[in-house]
């Protein structure tokens, strides 16, 4: 076996057993050992390919951000090219943004609580800059293909965006706050974008 190989089937197993146990447990109560239990993989094999459990949460958090990027790319390329179909995808994931069990919000949270780790800033900011980069790149499509105002700037755009996204998964974490407001804030964003006039 190739050791690119050996690495998707190591990479695949860890984030499948950590997610599992996500479920099941909190950031907080998973340790290696549960980790190394519910893949079947060794501690040799595990450390050989990470650091710690944060990393691999950060993997969980990248993954998901990953088939965001994808589905999203799937409804520019192979349907009409409007806006509505892109946007329902982007619409549906902050949906799932605002759900407390979801579990990249738990990783999200618990990864802030760790901020002051070098290890876990520098994860941080690289799941930032890569919601950016998506977002950005989102909308630049967007223009290309004439459904997307041409006078907005995408970077700026993009951020906004992104921090809005974070501000729902940080009130999924609030027990007393029920009310979704996803939709609201997909309305939001097709006012900014969209061009009224067509």
């Amino acid at each position: 076996m190739k050791n690119e190989e050996r690495r998707e089937i190591t990479t695949r197993k860890l984030l499948e057993a950590t997610k599992a146990l996500l479920m099941e447990k909190g950031c907080h109560a998973i340790t290696m050992k549960d980790i190394m239990d519910q893949s079947s993989l060794s501690k040799g094999a595990i450390f050989h390919y990470v650091k710690s459990k944060d990393e691999i949460y950060a993997m969980v958090l990248h993954e998901r951000l990953e088939e965001t990027n994808t589905k999203f790319m799937q409804q520019t390329e192979h349907a009409a090219k409007t806006f509505d179909g892109p946007m329902q995808s982007i619409a549906h994931n902050l949906t799932a943004l605002e759900d407390p069990h979801d579990i990249t919000n738990k990783i999200l949270k618990y990864l802030l609580g760790k901020e002051d780790d070098p290890t876990v800033a520098d994860v941080l900011q690289h799941f930032y800059e890569r919601s950016v980069s998506f977002a950005k790149n989102w909308i630049t499509i967007g223009q290309l293909h004439g459904v997307i105002m041409e006078n907005i700037n995408p970077e700026q755009t993009a951020e906004m965006f992104v921090l809005l996204s974070l501000g729902l998964r940080v009130r999924s974490s609030f027990a007393s706050t029920t009310a979704q407001i996803s939709t609201e804030v997909s309305t939001f964003m097709s006012t900014i974008l969209k061009d009224q006039s067509k």
